[in-house]
């Protein structure tokens, strides 16, 4: 089990655990019970996040709010949050800190997305495109005279 890193306690019963590969989002006390019901606590990795919101709180509370793929995070502002699974109500006390762990979970968003690019990105070793010339060797798709060539083209012979 991984280390927790930062603890945000919003201040209204709503709790952000952080960890180096993921989220963990409570809430607890009797006003979220009658806004969201009885729920257990909800883990978010950071690879399944697609954005984060922040609203700073100044009248009302604030928030912060995590986006996943296929999810409708609730609009209505921080009434609507207030009752959103994957939002954690914030007082102005933790705002400093709140900021602080939004930007490093989007520092950590950032990283999944380009190191996910770096990857698509980097050419094939001479050892790999060999590799892939011998299968369409193997399946017929390419002749014994064009894998020579191919081969000798790689190696640099």
């Amino acid at each position: 089990m991984s280390k927790e890193i930062y603890k945000l306690d919003g201040g209204v019963g709503d709790i952000l655990l952080v960890y180096e590969d993921r989220i963990v989002i409570q809430h607890k006390g009797v006003l979220n019970a009658f806004a969201m019901g009885l729920k257990g606590d909800k883990t978010l990795y950071y690879s399944d996040i697609t954005s984060v919101q922040y609203k700073k709180p100044g009248w009302t509370a604030g928030y912060v709010q995590f986006s996943l793929p296929g999810g409708r995070e609730n609009t209505g502002g921080v009434f609507g949050a207030t009752q959103d699974e994957n939002t954690i109500t914030i007082n102005s006390k933790v705002a400093n800190l709140a900021e602080e762990i939004v930007d490093f979970i989007n520092k950590k968003l950032r990283e999944i997305k380009t190191g996910n690019q770096t990857r698509l990105q980097q050419p094939l070793s001479p050892a790999e495109e060999l590799k892939k010339f011998k299968e369409l060797l193997d399946m017929g798709a390419i002749s014994q005279e064009e894998f020579d060539a191919k081969k000798k083209q790689i190696l640099g012979l």
